[in-house]
């Protein structure tokens, strides 16, 4: 019974040596955000490289998305 509850645990100490190395990635940050990510499933009321409806949209989802008071009341 011991010898069975020892592989046990040394089976769940070793289980951890096995972890992949987690390296951090640089993303790129040459572009602004509101400049878009060129792909087709962006919302589409927001154009892509328009600053002014960027900040719209953030705006609004600040306020109704975001905002527990507003969303609750």
């Amino acid at each position: 019974m011991m010898r069975i509850l020892f592989a046990m645990v040394m089976l769940a100490a070793l289980s951890a040596c096995g972890e992949k190395p987690q390296a951090l990635q640089s993303s790129k940050k040459d572009a602004s955000s509101y400049t878009g990510t060129g792909k087709a499933f962006a919302n589409q009321d927001w154009k892509q490289g328009d600053k002014a409806s960027w900040e719209s949209h953030l705006k609004a989802r600040n306020q109704y998305g975001q905002n527990d008071y507003t969303r609750m009341n």
